[in-house]
């Protein structure tokens, strides 16, 4: 039968049974719809906590010094041969180390910030990192280099993106400060005062005042505290008579994403432990994510099948209907191939009509619970602009599953009118 014909007798067919057409396509777009819907939440949650919570880098390994030292390999402390040793590993690319400030500190701030009076003092933690891992996120132009000012001078200071936006969802707006960008906080000084604590014992050495510059914010920088360049946390280590030979923790960057496995394997052998918390905390929140998102697509699916099943018994009664019809077509010339196409291709047409309407229903849904969102809940911290992620994969997609779904309910409806007897149907 040529693809003219074939049409032709589709669309005279479906206009002759709109009504049974018109719900067998409604459920199709019912299922698909809601499959489409909860597929592109789950991606768009997904993606913000990878992105946004909890940012991370496939090809980062950080390691730490072990918990309980076993006096392996120098007994488990992160000093320069160490640091050489995990640096000669198979696959590392590169690496950079990090140094905790040891000894408390305190800053205290008195003065106007950003147009709003502000008095406070508070414990700060500090870590110091090669220049490498932030040099990117730097701002300030004098200060790209991020290497240690000297006593007397500024030292350049990272802040955490998540911090800036912890600061500006709920601290800003308890306190009435004014909301703050990365870009505004460039240049911006408070003093540091090292080896003084509000709450916690201090060491032996000097107490000494050095002012800290905000030279931008970086997803590397430590969540809560300042991210300074690591020849300065040696230096105030040192001067306070703190250990300052030993490292907090060295970042390996893997060649390839691929060779991460093995790297953490090797790290592990030598007597180190690896620092995957953040990483755990955003497996852990994509796994719920996705759990929850996997039964209410389950769910979507069952509403599918029903479709078909619902597609199967309106074909069904069609060719029952049609069986004269379909025994006539016989009688002049159309095969058994012939019937099952016009079978199916009516399937057809109304399981794609299903899933693009099901597909536009669910991505104006989810256009409509963005407005919402955006105007109605509170601007809490990390609130995306979408809470949606729709791939073209998944559009299609969509479609596609309309389409399987009404074949499939067709399936036997097709084989049965094929079946049809054209002497015995036309004899009554």
């Amino acid at each position: 039968m040529r693809f003219d014909a074939l049409s032709r007798l589709v669309r005279l067919s479906l206009a002759r049974e709109r009504k049974g057409a018109f719900f067998s396509a409604f459920g199709v777009a019912m299922g698909v719809g809601a499959l489409v819907f909860f597929v592109g939440l789950g991606l768009g949650v997904g993606r913000v906590i990878r992105e946004r919570i909890f940012p991370t880098d496939s090809r980062l390994v950080d390691v730490v010094p072990p918990s309980v030292s076993l006096g392996l390999l120098g007994g488990g402390k992160l000093d320069p041969a160490a640091v050489e040793r995990l640096a000669a590993l198979p696959g590392v690319e590169t690496t950079y180390r990090k140094m905790n400030v040891r000894v408390p500190a305190v800053t205290r701030y008195d003065g106007v910030f950003f147009g709003s009076r502000l008095r406070m003092g508070m414990e700060v933690l500090a870590v110091g990192v090669d220049p490498g891992l932030v040099q990117k996120d730097v701002g300030l132009p004098e200060a790209k280099d991020f290497k240690d000012p000297g006593e007397g001078k500024a030292i350049p200071a990272l802040i955490s993106t998540r911090l800036l936006e912890l600061y500006n969802k709920t601290f800003a707006p308890a306190r009435k400060l004014p909301q703050l960008s990365a870009e505004m906080l460039i240049g911006f000084g408070f003093p540091v005062e090292f080896n003084r604590s509000y709450v916690a014992a201090t060491s032996g050495g000097p107490t000494t005042t050095q002012q800290a510059q905000v030279v931008g914010a970086s997803d590397r920088a430590m969540l809560a505290g300042i991210t300074i360049p690591l020849d300065t946390a040696v230096r105030i280590n040192r001067a306070s008579g703190a250990d300052a030979d030993s490292y907090s923790g060295v970042t390996l960057v893997a060649a390839d994403p691929s060779r991460v496995p093995e790297l953490v394997e090797a790290v592990k052998g030598m007597g180190f432990e690896i620092d995957d918390q953040e990483r755990r905390l955003a497996e852990n929140a994509g796994a719920a994510v996705a759990l929850t998102t996997s039964a209410l697509a389950l769910l979507s699916i069952l509403i599918c099948v029903l479709a078909a099943v619902n597609i199967a018994h309106a074909m069904s009664s069609s060719v029952r209907a049609r069986a004269k019809e379909i025994g006539v077509m016989q009688a002049v010339g159309a095969s058994r191939a012939d019937v099952r196409a016009i079978v199916l291709a009516e399937a057809g047409v109304v399981g794609m009509l299903g899933g693009a309407a099901g597909t536009a229903a669910a991505l104006v849904l989810a256009f409509l619970v963005d407005r919402l969102a955006k105007g109605y809940l509170p601007n809490f911290p990390f609130k995306p602009e979408s809470f949606f992620s729709f791939p073209v994969v998944v559009v299609l997609g969509g479609v596609l599953l309309g389409l399987v779904a009404a074949l499939a309910g067709a399936y036997f409806p097709s084989r049965r009118a094929a079946a049809t007897d054209p002497a015995r149907t036309l004899a009554g």
